[in-house]
């Protein structure tokens, strides 16, 4: 990575890669029956998480495109850190592991994951979401990040900034692979 990569960048792109890493981690050992298997009625398995994720990461890359592409075409180019406002920090802090009680949230219909998806096709799906968002990144590293705005794909007539989305994906992200160690964990019978 460039060192001349402001440092919000880069941190935010060292995020996604330790994402990268801990799904390589926990799909490492497990088998197809492991990662499709709830570890409790009602509960995903890990490849549903995964699903979930890739969906989520999709939901919200292509929510973001058309408004980069706009502010580009505009001359919108960086001015400030890349950092979520007041509202969309205090959602992106909502996302983090581990969910508490007050912060558990019910996936939106479309981005609920499919019932027992394949584990490696999961995998897959998440891991090029993650590429598609590191690219997104890179691409738009020069924009105004902090300032443009784009229509959330789940809520009707919120809009967040770029930058927030970006760290929602990334908190998202660690919320939901938490969520799939517990689950493999619990599979594995190391419950703890």
């Amino acid at each position: 990575m460039s060192q001349d990569v402001p440092e919000d960048i880069r941190d935010l792109l060292e995020q996604l890669e330790a994402s990268d890493r801990d799904a390589d981690a926990l799909v490492n050992g497990l088998s197809e029956e492991q990662g499709t298997q709830p570890p409790a009625a009602g509960s995903w398995s890990v490849a549903e998480c995964l699903d979930h994720l890739a969906t989520g990461n999709r939901q919200y890359l292509d929510a973001m495109q058309a408004p980069a592409d706009r502010a580009r075409e505009r001359g919108r180019f960086r001015r400030r850190p890349m950092k979520p406002g007041w509202l969309g920090g205090l959602f992106v802090a909502s996302l983090e592991p581990p969910p508490r009680r007050w912060h558990k949230m019910t996936a939106p219909r479309k981005i609920r994951p499919r019932t027992a998806p394949p584990l490696t096709e999961a995998f897959a799906a998440f891991m090029a979401t993650q590429a598609d968002a590191r690219a997104f990144l890179n691409a738009n590293a020069d924009l105004d990040l902090h300032g443009i705005r784009f229509p959330n794909p789940f809520i009707r007539g919120l809009f967040f900034s770029l930058a927030t989305g970006l760290h929602v994906i990334a908190a998202h992200d660690r919320r939901h692979l938490w969520q799939a160690w517990q689950a493999r964990r619990t599979i594995e019978g190391n419950v703890g």
